[in-house]
């Protein structure tokens, strides 16, 4: 990791990204914020934080903010990404569902939904973005893309846990590196 941010900096910066991400796609914001803009970590770092973070449980993005605050500040650190994630989208969601709910029925209220709906879409182009461009610059061998496509076909297509299939690909993947090698 680079530079130290002070705590205000790190709240801001989680803050922007709970700001810009509302509807999801937090990985892909928490990356270009804290990698890619302010340069605090490496998208190595990133991948590994994010890696561990999904096996624990909970909020595979909170987790992730409040991690990457924790090792760049300790536990104030992690307190302040924390709060500046949450801010904007608690705040945001608490008012839109509201408003759902009061004009539950109504034209006004299927704009609402409607609204919400291209935000989870929006998330999802995101997450693909992500996936995409950290595969790139990550994955350069055929035995690492066989390993990723048969990951995400798993866990996406077939639903399996996701520690499940890390159970069955991790010895699969070291069997072919070592094949490969």
């Amino acid at each position: 990791m680079s530079a130290r941010p002070s705590l205000p900096a790190l709240y801001r910066a989680f803050l922007a990204v709970g700001t810009f991400s509302v509807g999801g796609g937090l990985a892909a914001w928490i990356r270009r914020e804290i990698a890619t803009k302010r340069g605090w970590i490496d998208d190595s770092q990133f991948l590994t934080a994010y890696a561990l973070c999904q096996l624990v449980p909970g909020a595979t993005n909170v987790n992730l903010a409040v991690f990457l605050g924790t090792e760049l500040r300790g536990g104030p650190g992690g307190l302040a990404a924390l709060a500046g994630l949450m801010t904007v989208p608690v705040g945001l969601f608490l008012a839109l569902g509201t408003l759902y709910f009061a004009l539950d029925g109504s034209p006004a209220g299927r704009i609402v939904a409607i609204a919400l709906a291209g935000m989870g879409a929006s998330a999802v182009g995101m997450m693909i973005s992500i996936g995409l461009r950290l595969g790139r610059r990550n994955v350069r061998h055929a035995t690492g893309i066989a390993v990723a496509a048969l990951t995400a076909f798993l866990v996406g297509w077939e639903r399996i846990n996701l520690i499940l299939a890390l159970a069955l690909l991790i010895p699969f993947s070291l069997a072919l590196h070592w094949r490969a090698k």
